[in-house]
């Protein structure tokens, strides 16, 4: 595989962060604007923002990619942080890795297993072109809370027209990696490494319930449950989620 494409800011000890499905790299331009005075912030793109979108790939393949861009880049040790999908494999990073971080942050993720009832809808997009409308505008209507809808259009007109250009095919391949993925609840406490977990009160798509078990059952974990914000609470809330993330890497370095 080649190394996942990145942008970086800033110096200091390394955080990095890998998105959910159909989203991408960007979606962190808040935390890299908003931590790299202090830290190294780096987000990367998964394989299915990238020409390597085909798979079938898995979770475990996603988090050795992050292997191969640490080594690339000379990092031992990170903090690092995953939405959604990006969670699902910082979980099994953790869990095979763990000797590679300082810390974890997961965002609107779970451990559990799947509860998404949207497995034939994934699935009617392989080799389906460019992503149908109707999935930009369903993805639309889950992932974002209902106060982003309401204050911030603009934010949810700027991702629907990023997901027009995305190929069916890299979101089946993508959604493949997670939709059959195992339960991990009961290894969290096996996850030693302090723990922030995430949460926007307004996501419509994981509960909340299930950031309370992660960071109840992980050894050292802690919930910021954010307010006004739906399942990509660190784009939504910018500003909160970030004071969640400051607070919690003092208490790592």
């Amino acid at each position: 595989m080649p190394i996942p494409p990145f942008d970086e800011r800033g110096s200091g000890p390394a955080v990095l962060f890998g998105h959910g499905t159909m989203m991408d790299r960007s979606m962190f331009a808040p935390q890299l604007e908003g931590l790299s005075d202090r830290y190294r912030v780096i987000a990367f793109d998964h394989r299915a923002r990238t020409g390597a979108w085909k798979g079938p790939y898995t979770l475990d393949d996603l988090a050795d990619d992050v292997v191969l861009l640490l080594d690339s880049l000379g990092i031992e040790r990170c903090v690092l942080g995953g939405m959604s999908m990006g969670g699902f494999m910082a979980l099994r990073f953790a869990l095979r890795h763990q000797n590679r971080l300082d810390g974890l942050v997961l965002i609107d993720t779970l451990a559990a297993a799947p509860i998404s009832p949207h497995e034939e809808l994934f699935h009617g997009l392989k080799d389906a072109g460019p992503l149908p409308e109707e999935v930009v505008e369903w993805h639309a209507d889950i992932v974002f809370g209902p106060t982003t809808k309401r204050e911030r259009p603009d934010l949810v007109e700027h991702w629907k027209e990023r997901w027009r250009h995305l190929s069916g095919d890299s979101v089946y391949w993508e959604s493949g990696s997670w939709l059959r993925r195992e339960d991990v609840v009961a290894r969290l406490p096996e996850i030693r490494v302090p723990t922030l977990v995430v949460h926007g009160e307004e996501d419509g798509i994981l509960p909340m319930s299930g950031a309370e078990v992660m960071a109840e059952r992980v050894q050292n974990g802690r919930l910021a449950r954010i307010a006004g914000a739906g399942h990509t609470a660190n784009t939504e809330q910018p500003e909160a989620v970030n004071a969640a993330l400051r607070e919690f890497l003092a208490a790592v370095y």
